[in-house]
């Protein structure tokens, strides 16, 4: 295939000193052009090199998926996700203990974008310059890199409430010293920049699959960008009128594989499809893989995965029966909800537990009196039958079944607990990380059988993609006029592609007013784009950030991680207002006499 990342290793054979011959250290990576590197002249005298220079900006977006923590994980800040046990310490904004000297709470984001904005910077400040340069690919790169620059401030504009705005080459540490713009005025910036990408006439609407440019950014990924930012400030008709115009660049919804057409678009044949309008493009190559199955398999997957991030129970319960009725454990298990979570173990435990299970699981505290001892998985398995069909397509489920490949062949895992087994005979149990405890399982960007055979995947990464557009664009037509037939029926477009019932198809889809079809529209969001990390951007718009993920259940207690059952493995810690925006890292206010903390992080 043809991907971006094809010029990225026909760079590293030249010099990978061409990615960092603008690349800056200080928090926000601000250090002078290596001795070792080629001289800026050089870079920008040739070419060659510059168009180099070009692919390297374009590959500081596997930057943020380089490993199983990396920057790009943003689902794990949301309610759908939860971090493994091991790995929570170093997430101090969960647990109430972030400052403007912590890692992934201050800096990691800081650092990362900021980084690839200089990168952008410097092609932006230089590639005008270079001669001999074809004219229509210069204008088109320079709007391409307008837009990749717009997307880092987009997401730091939004983690940060208002950041310097660096437009030209910073040629020493000096240079970086530029106050915070507000937030408003970072919107103001990006749309002016995304509007002249939409403006020029050299970028192409869409490319073709067969296209060898096909990866590099489009006018659909513009309007696209820009509709997210209207829907910011809240200038409803804007962001409507974006969203339709990236429907006539002719980005459409997957539908090739009937029912199976949402699970099948995130597999390596439809990862070109006119669904995707923005993605990172991987191969199966360390450096330039998709990561997703590093952090979101388990440990039959062919490569031996890990499951760092775990889908959480409250999540899980969210998705609706397949008719739309809101799902209720009663309705399975009378008197569920009621149960204590420690209790409520017994429903989850296999048929035939031995004598040491038994009293390990009462130890437990499960509620051995409620046991089936031929029946306990039928039952359980019941509850998430008949259900929106994106929720087996993206989460292992208890006593589910998934294709792995750890014994070198594809074969059945089934998710049972306690566990038993091994991985290359029966009674074939679904191994993991965490067996000592059943948790939801990711199943959405994981390999299947011997689709692949270490832990990473060639399959593209999306950012952008046309569902996502559709649901904006029905949040954008609700709230300017309400619950509109054609609000409805960009939300039924998505509904009637994953197999849900339609809104107002029978009585549990009836919409009501628009606050229901706005809620109903947020949920759409989650159960759609699950692990594609664009929805915590939304939450943050929607500020419900905090209600959903820092929630007390009706025990008082405050969400975490917890096992399926509802047990919790560790707790959540809000640490105030403030947390609604990271503070500026320590060391950049240290260093720029022009900056100010945000307020309450002082």
């Amino acid at each position: 295939m043809n991907k971006i990342i094809n010029m990225k290793k026909a760079l590293s054979k030249c010099s990978i000193a061409l990615l960092i011959c603008s690349s800056f250290s200080s928090c926000i990576d601000m250090d002078l052009y290596s001795k070792s590197s080629p001289s800026e002249s050089s870079v920008w005298t040739n070419p060659t090199m510059a168009e180099q220079t070009v692919a390297g900006v374009y590959n500081r977006l596997y930057d943020d998926y380089q490993g199983t923590s990396d920057n790009g994980w943003f689902d794990m800040w949301t309610y759908m996700m939860d971090i493994d046990a091991n790995w929570v310490g170093w997430y101090q904004f969960l647990t109430g203990a972030n400052n403007s000297s912590t890692w992934w709470g201050s800096e990691a984001y800081w650092n990362q974008y900021y980084g690839s904005i200089i990168r952008a910077n410097d092609v932006l400040g230089n590639l005008p310059k270079v001669e001999n340069f074809d004219e229509i690919k210069r204008s088109r790169y320079l709007s391409e890199i307008t837009f990749l620059r717009s997307w880092w401030y987009y997401r730091l504009n939004i983690l940060y409430a208002g950041v310097p705005y660096y437009t030209e080459p910073i040629k020493s540490t000096t240079d970086a010293n530029l106050a915070r713009s507000t937030q408003d005025e970072i919107w103001d910036y990006l749309i002016a920049d995304l509007t002249s990408c939409i403006e020029n006439p050299n970028l192409p609407d869409k490319y073709s699959s067969s296209d060898a440019n096909y990866g590099h950014i489009t006018k659909g990924a513009c309007y696209a960008l820009r509709g997210k930012i209207y829907m910011w400030k809240k200038e409803w008709q804007k962001a409507i009128d974006d969203f339709k115009a990236v429907g006539n660049c002719g980005y459409s919804l997957f539908t090739d594989a009937g029912a199976d057409s949402y699970k099948q678009l995130f597999k390596l044949a439809n990862e070109r499809c006119d669904e995707m309008i923005f993605s990172i493009q991987c191969v199966n190559e360390d450096a330039y893989a998709q990561r997703k199955p590093q952090g979101f398999g388990n440990r039959v997957t062919a490569g031996s995965d890990w499951n760092n991030y775990l889908v959480n129970p409250g999540f899980v319960d969210s998705y609706e029966c397949a008719d739309g009725k809101t799902f209720n454990w009663d309705d399975y298990i009378p008197g569920y909800n009621e149960m204590s979570t420690d209790a409520r173990m017994v429903y989850f435990l296999r048929d035939g537990l031995t004598e040491k299970e038994r009293t390990d699981a009462e130890a437990a505290g499960a509620d051995m009196s409620k046991y089936l001892e031929n029946g306990n998985e039928a039952r359980i398995k019941k509850a998430y039958e008949n259900r929106d069909p994106r929720l087996q397509m993206s989460v292992i489920t208890p006593y589910s079944t998934y294709l792995g490949g750890i014994a070198g062949f594809a074969q059945d895992y089934t998710m049972r607990f306690p566990y038993r087994g091994s991985d290359t005979g029966e009674p074939w149990d679904l191994r993991t990380d965490t067996n000592s405890k059943m948790y939801y399982l990711n199943r959405k960007f994981v390999p299947e059988g011997m689709e692949f055979v270490t832990m990473y995947s060639e399959v593209d990464l999306p950012q952008i993609r046309y569902a996502e557009v559709l649901l904006n664009l029905a949040e954008a037509l609700n709230e300017l006029n309400g619950p509109t037939a054609e609000a409805i029926e960009c939300v039924n477009q998505v509904r009637r592609r994953a197999g849900a019932a339609e809104l107002n198809s029978n009585a549990y889809t009836q919409v009501k007013d628009q606050n229901d079809l706005r809620n109903r529209i947020m949920n759409e969001k989650h159960w759609e784009l699950i692990g594609e990390d664009q929805v915590f951007f939304d939450e943050m718009r929607w500020r419900t950030w905090k209600d959903l993920k820092f929630y007390t259940d009706k025990q008082g207690q405050m969400n975490g991680l917890r096992q399926v059952w509802g047990t919790p493995t560790y707790r959540y810690t809000w640490g105030g207002d403030k947390y609604w925006s990271l503070p500026i890292p320590i060391r950049e206010i240290q260093m720029n006499p022009n900056m100010k903390q945000t307020p309450g992080w002082e």
